[in-house]
């Protein structure tokens, strides 16, 4: 009885997971109009009033930037390198070596008794 019970267990289980996996259609695409209306306030005795219109410009610039406006550190010109030269020793990667006099910065403290 056991043996026939997961056998069904199973079957059925098989089943929900085979009709699970079909993919699901796609929607048909509608298509949006959009209407542009004005408001214009009345218009007072002896006032004429005129249509404002808002231009918008769009400027070019070298540096390429992101949807939030942050500039795509994966172009070159928006990388910036600061130089900075050694005085002392280096190591293998050309950082300076702070193990010698010359690159450390020297600060003095002055203690107070």
């Amino acid at each position: 009885m056991k043996k026939l019970l997961s056998l069904i267990a199973i079957a059925a289980f098989g089943l929900t997971t085979a009709f699970a996996q079909t993919p699901a259609t796609a929607p048909a695409k509608k298509v949006v109009k959009k209407e542009v209306k004005t408001a214009t306030a009345p218009a007072k005795a002896g006032v004429k009033m005129e249509a404002k219109k808002v231009e918008t410009k769009t400027t070019t610039t070298a540096a390429k930037v992101k949807a939030d406006g942050t500039p795509d550190m994966r172009f070159k010109e928006n990388k910036t390198k600061a130089v900075t030269k050694v005085v002392g020793p280096t190591k293998k990667d050309g950082t300076a070596d702070m193990r010698y006099k010359a690159n450390k910065t020297t600060t003095k403290v002055v203690k107070k008794n």
